[in-house]
């Protein structure tokens, strides 16, 4: 395994990250166990979880259900101090509402936080990220920002740091960060930090061969001002692993929930075949080719890799391993000026 640091901090962290998000939808508490088990053989020390999880359907009978797996398995192996612990809170939305009325007051930060720890089994959470912004902004899916000028939103970015201090300085969070952001949210958090507000470390963003947008502009800022990136779905809901490229196995995500098929329309289809002809040309798995690209970004400070059985996880964490030439490098930017973020 290699590692690095979540920036500006002490704290070490595998680069690739284990993302937890199905346990408790399609992995019962069994399965979420022993993909922990191997991920920490591996020297994997990162999880990644939520509040909202599991998904890919957020509902009232699953609300906090990934936690309680990754609590339960903290208590059987009384290894806390092995494990770096991001988990978030959720953001504003219809389908948040079986957990609050959404947003990021005081009082609802303070919520959330106290039953992610109890959950957890823990006193304490490495990196806490508010989920999605409460602003109206172009995430999940977007590529383009439209303006609505009579959106109620009003900023609030240092009332926010304000409430999330209260618990840094409890002990109860030990750094923050930030997901499904944008360049003007980041740079307005890192504007209060210069006043003497707590810093938000990492940003968890979508991030793969079908989805580089935030290669211009976010990455600039996080290059500048020490921010790590924290790349989320890197194989495109399983896109770029080829398996919906013939037909759409039973089992896989996209034949179970419909819904989630972001990564699925026309471009996405022609760029991940020919980046699939790229792998193949090279000896490479599509899998190993598409998640050695994340890994090696020198944005990135670890990957998160998602998988619903070991079988997958072996192969994902493999990943680390894979070293891709200058001539593979080529041809993938080849493909992605032809056919630039399909699936923003």
């Amino acid at each position: 395994m290699k590692y690095t640091t979540i920036p500006d901090t002490d704290i070490k962290v595998s680069k690739i990250c284990l993302g937890s998000m199905t346990w408790g939808e399609q992995n019962i508490e069994e399965e979420g166990h022993a993909q922990l088990d191997y991920a920490l053989s591996q020297g994997v020390n990162f999880i990644d979880t939520a509040e909202l999880y599991s998904v890919p359907n957020a509902r009232a009978e699953t609300y906090g259900h990934t936690e309680l797996i990754i609590g339960s398995w903290l208590k059987k192996h009384s290894n806390r101090d092995k494990v770096v612990i991001a988990s978030k809170i959720c953001g504003p939305g219809d389908y948040t509402k079986h957990i609050r009325t959404g947003g990021f007051a005081k009082h609802e930060i303070e919520d959330a936080i106290h039953k992610s720890l109890k959950r957890m089994g823990t006193d304490y959470i490495d990196l806490y990220q508010l989920h999605w912004p409460e602003r109206k902004s172009n995430f999940f899916g977007q590529l383009g920002y439209t303006h609505d000028e009579n959106e109620a939103w009003k900023d609030n970015f240092a009332e926010i740091l304000e409430s999330l201090n209260i618990f840094i300085k409890a002990g109860k969070i030990r750094h923050i960060g930030l997901s499904n952001e944008t360049p003007f949210g980041l740079s307005r958090y890192l504007e209060e930090a210069r006043k003497g507000a707590p810093k938000m470390r990492t940003v968890q963003n979508p991030y793969s061969l079908l989805n580089r947008k935030d290669e211009v502009g976010l990455t600039e800022i996080m290059h500048r001002e020490n921010v790590g990136h924290l790349p989320y779905s890197p194989l495109g809901f399983g896109m770029l692993t080829g398996k919906y490229l013939e037909e759409y196995p039973a089992d896989g995500r996209v034949s179970i929930y419909p819904n989630y098929n972001r990564y699925h329309n026309e471009n996405c289809f022609k760029a991940t075949r020919r980046y699939k002809q790229i792998a193949d040309d090279h000896g490479l798995s599509l899998t190993h080719m598409s998640l050695a690209f994340v890994n090696t970004r020198p944005f990135v400070t670890a990957n998160i890799i998602g998988a619903t059985s070991v079988k997958q996880l072996k192969e994902n964490i493999g990943s680390i391993d894979v070293n891709l030439s200058s001539e593979v490098l080529k041809a993938i930017n080849e493909v992605h000026n032809a056919i630039p973020n399909p699936a923003p």
